[in-house]
């Protein structure tokens, strides 16, 4: 059974994460103090299909696009991301310190 309350608590954080800019599975987790990273992941591997949620903007703590294999090609993450001026190399978001948002950086 989903935790559709979490779910759309991890949807509602991801959907605040700036264009350009990049954050983990984990940090979604830290800030909500609710489950785990595997949880976020999990929670934005169930998205449903023309959803407004832009999960290519998360990525796992290494920098690298984990979370590929759930967008319609091994590609289109890569692609959404650099469309918005993020470089990639070998699924690798490049400066990745530099481009990491935290959620703590919601204006409260």
């Amino acid at each position: 059974m989903k935790n559709t309350h979490y779910f759309d608590q991890v949807y509602d954080v991801t959907r605040l994460v700036p264009e350009g800019r990049v954050t983990t599975y984990g940090a979604i987790a830290d800030y909500l103090a609710l489950g785990s990273a595997r949880m976020v992941g999990w929670a934005l591997n169930n998205l449903t299909k023309g959803n407004d949620v832009p999960a290519h903007r998360v990525i796992n703590r290494k920098g690298e696009l984990s979370g590929k294999l759930q967008f319609p090609s091994p590609t289109a993450m890569q692609e959404r991301l650099e469309a918005e001026g993020v470089k990639v190399e070998d699924d690798r978001v490049v400066d990745f310190e530099s481009l990491f948002w935290h959620p703590s950086e919601i204006e409260k």
